[in-house]
């Protein structure tokens, strides 16, 4: 298994002295797992996050002992521990609209049968926070913590449009051209997504420039007053079930419509009308 490049360190943010870079580490370790994942070794974290196995081992024991990470059946595996859990549900009450949106968005993967989902940046990718799949069909398999690229994705390119400018410097400086994200490539997918948020109100990234050719997908950025930066519900299903046409002209525009509800419901503007 390779190194995962989304949770490694940029040795750029090493030499910044104000980077704690042992904590940075402790967090690699914990965004390391995922959710299919049956507890993780410290070789496969030191595989996963290219932190060398020795420091692993300390991290790990650290973590356990604050109750971040415990040994649930099997001793020589890690798995997520009650601590983080309850640090993951403070978060989750902090932020009004994820219930909110629940309910709308369990509306829409049944009214047009494909996966909902709710995805925020997490370094330099994408990451599934949130995931509401439509009563009885069977849709696609994408589960939360899955990282998905910003070049490539209906999601990332709706996202990088609606990027404050900072936000939006910062994680293509992060990404360095990983997934083919050149500066030049970034700049060409934020103005076409911008465009296309504007007219529609959803942006549709071109199947051939999708980066796995078994998924359509159809994204709309959503800006909670809550956090500084937007994030983009997406719905999504196997092209056979969902051709562009039908992004277009249904599931497109009622998700535009549904994103607009929870804006209503919130009681705040669009995010094309926040961008920096």
């Amino acid at each position: 298994m390779r190194p995962e490049e989304d949770i490694r360190i940029l040795p750029q943010d090493e030499t910044d002295r104000r980077f704690a870079t042992t904590l940075a580490r402790g967090l690699a370790v914990l965004r390391a797992f995922r959710a299919s994942d049956d507890g993780l070794g410290n070789a496969e974290i030191s595989e996963r996050t290219g932190i060398p196995k020795s420091t692993v081992s300390r991290l790990t024991f650290t973590l356990q002992s604050l109750g971040y990470l415990n040994h649930a059946r099997r001793h020589d595996r890690y798995r997520p521990g009650p601590a983080l859990l309850a640090l993951g549900n403070v978060a989750t009450s902090s932020i009004s609209f994820v219930e909110l949106a629940g309910p709308i968005m369990q509306r829409v993967a049944d009214e047009t049968g494909t996966m909902s989902l709710l995805l925020v940046r997490d370094d330099k990718k994408l990451l599934i926070l949130k995931t509401w799949r439509p009563r009885g069909i069977s849709s696609l398999w994408l589960e939360i913590g899955h990282r998905l690229p910003f070049n490539g994705t209906s999601s990332g390119h709706a996202l990088l449009a609606a990027m404050p400018e900072d936000v939006f410097e910062k994680t293509v400086a992060n990404v360095a051209g990983a997934g083919g994200l050149t500066p030049e490539r970034a700049l060409e997918i934020r103005r076409d997504a911008w465009g296309q948020l504007i007219t529609q109100g959803f942006s549709i990234t071109d199947p051939d420039q999708y980066y796995a050719a078994n998924i359509h997908a159809v994204a709309r950025p959503f800006h909670s007053r809550d956090l500084s930066e937007p994030v983009v519900f997406t719905c999504g299903a196997m092209p056979e079930a969902l051709s562009i046409e039908r992004m277009r002209q249904e599931v497109g525009p009622k998700l535009n419509e549904a994103v607009g509800e929870l804006e209503r419901i919130m009681g705040q503007g669009s995010a094309m009308t926040m961008r920096g």
